[in-house]
């Protein structure tokens, strides 16, 4: 049956590599950061682009024929900055920032976007349809609403439709 996609991506950030980046666990995904509430729903970009393509046509073909030669990928998020009662950020509700605010950072996240609700615990098996390593471009201030940042992010190695695995 069809779904509704709205309130069914959840998203880990971990800070940590996993032991087998196509396969990240239960465990270490349980471990990252549980940053689905933490994004904002129009600034977020997690998906594969069109590949990079090169002409490789036959000498007797009157046309130009193009192959698929590398993945690319259209990845960024914004990130909700959380504050405490005294306005200083709040360290543990503010990880998801502190985690990407320095350009450079390397990181391991992955999305899933399936039946299940974004709040749903991860569970073997369940499908990530884009995941992997890397790195944060600066955040970039965004006006209006909560007070929130852009997170530019270049992906390094990607992992499309993989599954999660069962274990530590």
């Amino acid at each position: 049956m069809r779904m509704l996609s709205k309130g069914r991506t959840k998203v880990a950030v971990l800070t940590t590599k996993p032991a087998d980046p196509a396969a990240p666990t239960v465990t270490e995904l349980k471990a990252g950061i549980e940053a689905s509430c933490k994004i904002p729903s129009s600034l977020w970009r997690w998906s594969a682009g069109d590949p990079t393509t090169e002409t490789d046509s036959p000498l007797c073909v009157e046309s130009d024929n193009e192959v698929p030669v590398a993945d690319t990928y259209d990845t960024g998020f914004g990130v909700y900055r959380e504050f405490a009662e005294g306005g200083a950020s709040d360290p543990l509700e503010d990880a998801l920032f502190e985690a990407t605010k320095v350009r450079g950072t390397t990181l391991w996240i992955y999305a899933r976007k399936t039946g299940k609700l974004s709040l749903a615990d991860w569970a073997a098996d369940d499908e990530i349809y884009l995941g992997g390593e890397v790195l944060t471009g600066t955040p970039k201030d965004v006006e209006g609403g909560y007070i929130k940042y852009d997170v530019p992010i270049f992906a390094q190695r990607m992992h499309n439709f993989i599954k999660v695995a069962a274990g530590a």
